[in-house]
């Protein structure tokens, strides 16, 4: 018996990137509990999991109470995509404070340790260029994309006063744009967007001028930051986990049409209410206190995820 094996909670585990964590904790012999709702999550991101006698998979909406005796948490429960969290934007932003407050009760209950999946969206639009956790953001409270960026803005208040007032372990990672495979080819995230109407030979529809940026990171370099994270010490965060290498809508639609040799011309499209011009993440602190840097860059894993997104379109 693996005396290390520690038995660990993925809300969301079902989803784009919880799938690829509940992988990753499976091969270092933990046992892996995967909460979802399938709401955007899919049976199909882990059925090759179902096999593993220490993975267990359970149909559960974080936003009613939940009861396991368990080591550590990974809350990744929220529809992450402005498709699927506007769709219903009152349960978007149930989710992200219920669902926080459910998950810090039961860490708290059995005294587990805590990982929040946050967002780069706690920004909203910046005035500071690269983002650094020390910036409190620009948002629009009352948006339509406010469901999730105060939703998630909320489950961080939420943590940080568990653990003030009840010492909860916790710990806080903020994702900047992560793509690869499992990503949901309707999700309506622009490197999703950008393949599959590549793919199809349709026109890809940039949304602005094509000035905007974004970094995207592949989502191993993301799991292995969240795990660095869960494993630190004397350290809560909250920390950015994202690629710092900037890139125009404009870039990565040529980059893509090169990339999966597609015939798709480029369309313009009106800029959506309170799309940020700029994403960037300053990963200086997650160098310093998680040793962490991500390593697969845009053509590689733009390869990998074109790979994927080829055998279901």
């Amino acid at each position: 018996m693996n005396i290390t094996r520690k038995r660990i909670l993925v809300s969301g585990g079902a989803g784009f990137i919880g799938s690829h964590l509940c992988e990753r904790l499976l091969n270092e012999g933990h046992e892996v509990l995967c909460l979802d709702n399938f709401f955007t999550g899919a049976k199909e991101n882990v059925v090759h999991l179902l096999e593993n006698p220490y993975f267990e998979l359970i149909r559960h909406d974080i936003t009613q109470p939940f009861f396991a005796e368990v080591d550590q948490i990974y809350n990744l429960a929220c529809p992450a995509s402005p498709v699927h969290y506007q769709y219903n934007a009152i349960k978007t932003i149930k989710t992200s404070v219920m669902g926080a407050i459910n998950m810090l009760g039961m860490a708290k209950r059995v005294n587990a340790r805590i990982l929040q999946a946050s967002t780069s969206e706690i920004y909203g639009t910046p005035t500071v260029h690269p983002q650094e956790e020390g910036y409190w953001g620009n948002v629009n409270p009352i948006g339509i994309r406010s469901c999730y960026d105060e939703g998630k803005r909320c489950a961080e208040t939420l943590f940080m006063d568990y653990h003030r007032q009840h010492q909860v372990d916790i710990k806080i990672i903020r994702i900047f744009n992560t793509y690869g495979p499992r990503m949901h080819p309707q999700d309506g995230r622009v490197v999703s967007n950008f393949i599959v109407q590549a793919l199809r030979n349709e026109d890809i529809t940039i949304y602005g001028d094509g000035t905007q940026t974004r970094s995207f990171q592949y989502v191993d370099d993301l799991v292995d930051g969240m795990v660095r994270m869960m494993h630190s010490h004397a350290f809560i965060g909250p920390v950015n986990i994202g690629n710092p290498v900037e890139f125009t809508m404009l870039q990565l639609a040529e980059k893509v049409i090169e990339l999966t040799h597609s015939k798709s011309s480029i369309r313009f499209m009106p800029l959506p209410q309170d799309d940020p011009k700029q994403r960037q993440p300053n990963i200086e602190l997650a160098q310093q206190r998680l040793s962490w840097t991500p390593k697969i860059q845009l053509d590689e894993g733009l390869r990998k995820t074109i790979g994927y997104f080829e055998k279901i379109v």
